[in-house]
């Protein structure tokens, strides 16, 4: 699933092309595609085509694992990538690739085309964003998010810290790679109750959340058996600077003590058992 690097990529990409351009049309190729609203039934294919079309592209933005677009006539075009979902700008002549589920033309020739193998991933046409992301935790990566901040909502917490990172009503954004190699660079074994975290280690906590997705960013996000893709099609390359996950008996590269791999909440975890205590 994209967490918040390749989401942020994604977002990067999008926004270098599509800022300002016009919605003309809107081809859905599946209904499915469109989500639920908030107590009530999917809007119809008809209703998303005649609201959309006409709209401006005015702003491109990530919250937590949703790409929100804010068009010109005061909606939000909001997409859920889940599993396999790829959103991917390309020309109107490109060949389409057969699990495209909805097509957004451009005024310039090209498309956005979300496609989607598993069928899982969601578009969202609504007036008011906050009602699909208003629930996310804070965005772990924010100029405002302070040590001081992430210091006082793990306070109140007891559960088991690698679940925890995984909960976005706690913090947005981050999955399960992600929360692997965060909890393998602060060297917190994941089966820690986050009420067992003294002072130094919420502080090591903190920095490693912000180091590791920075530099999964840097590098474009993690690609695995071809999933992920950014706005253009290509892998991203931090699949090589993995320190734990998907290595279950491999070499720490801190230590040499071979990974070991639990199942935690129904995910594989991956972990040093020397250098995470």
């Amino acid at each position: 699933m994209p967490e918040l690097p390749e989401v942020e990529t994604i977002v990067n990409g999008l926004r270098a092309s599509l800022i300002g351009r016009e919605i003309a049309d809107v081809t859905i190729c599946w209904e499915g595609v469109i989500a639920k609203g908030r107590g009530h039934s999917s809007p119809s294919a008809d209703w998303l085509r005649q609201r959309i079309r006409g709209q401006r592209i005015l702003d491109i933005k990530r919250r937590g694992k949703y790409i929100v677009f804010a068009l010109s006539g005061g909606d939000s075009l909001i997409f859920h990538l889940k599993m396999t979902g790829r959103l991917l700008v390309r020309l109107s002549t490109a060949e389409m690739d057969r699990y495209v589920r909805m097509v957004f033309h451009l005024d310039d020739s090209q498309q956005l085309r979300f496609a989607d193998m598993r069928k899982l991933g969601r578009v969202y046409l609504v007036d008011d964003a906050e009602a699909i992301v208003g629930t996310l935790g804070p965005e772990p990566l924010a100029d405002d998010f302070k040590l001081e901040d992430f210091a006082q909502i793990l306070r109140r917490r007891s559960g088991r810290i690698k679940p925890l990172l995984l909960n976005q009503r706690f913090i947005a954004g981050v999955g399960n790679i992600y929360a692997n190699e965060i909890l393998f660079a602060a060297g917190i074994h994941p089966l820690r109750k986050a009420d067992t975290l003294a002072p130094a280690e919420v502080e090591a906590l903190y920095h490693a959340i912000q180091r590791v997705l920075r530099q999964a960013i840097a590098q474009r996000g993690t690609t695995f058996d071809g999933a992920y893709r950014d706005a253009w099609g290509e892998r991203g390359q931090h699949q090589e600077s993995l320190k734990v996950f998907q290595r279950e008996g491999k070499p720490c590269p801190r230590c040499g003590t071979p990974i070991a791999r639990i199942t935690l909440g129904g995910r594989g975890t991956y972990f040093c058992p020397r250098c995470q205590k």
